[in-house]
């Protein structure tokens, strides 16, 4: 006799399941089990799908990049508009969301999961590496704009920037920073490489 609900999308409907359970039980609570119940399907049904947990996680984190990469052309297509504070401290919050911030505290945390993502990215930590990029694409744009100074230090900045905001925001049990401490870390990055 067949357990749980049907799922239409199993994939997204597992993925959205582990990212509730990591927010609520952290990454020492996110287990196959868990992931499972909270979906409300048997627990085969994850196995069916992924070979195993692991992969199963791989895959969550391939999709968080991927919804970064969406977000990494918008920022792009904005360089010139706004102000390159305001688009970086909406950017930076935006990369560090709760469920983005749970990720990361889960790579770090399964050395497994690292292990099969260094498979295809062999540098740095996903994801954070991932927004690394996106800001350092970002800030080239403006750079070639006009709006940074012709010395600004892109590969600088950009992991200066995302290092920094995954401080204000690694706390996944404290309240985030408000958009005026993230705007005035951005802008503190950026004294001196701005042309105002």
């Amino acid at each position: 006799m067949p357990t749980g609900i049907a799922l239409r999308d199993v994939r997204e409907q597992l993925f959205a399941a582990a990212e509730r359970v990591l927010l609520r039980a952290g990454p020492s609570g996110l287990t196959s089990r868990a992931v499972t119940d909270e979906a409300g399907c048997a627990k085969g049904v994850l196995h069916r799908h992924f070979s195993d947990f692991d992969d199963f996680l791989a895959e969550l984190v391939r999709d968080r990049i991927a919804q970064l990469a969406r977000d990494a052309t918008e920022l792009r297509d904005a360089a010139g508009t706004g102000t390159v504070d305001d688009n970086l401290a909406d950017a930076v919050t935006k990369v560090f969301g709760p469920v983005a911030v749970a990720i990361v505290s889960l790579i770090i945390f399964r050395d497994e999961l690292r292990t099969r993502l260094r498979r295809t990215r062999p540098i740095g930590v996903p994801l954070l590496s991932d927004a690394t990029v996106m800001v350092s694409e970002y800030l080239t744009a403006e750079r070639e704009l006009g709006r940074l100074t012709p010395d600004a230090d892109v590969d600088a900045l950009a992991p200066t920037l995302i290092g920094a905001g995954h401080l204000l925001f690694a706390d996944r049990t404290g309240t985030p920073p408000d958009a005026v401490a993230v705007r005035r870390m951005v802008a503190t990055v950026l004294s001196g490489s701005q042309i105002r």
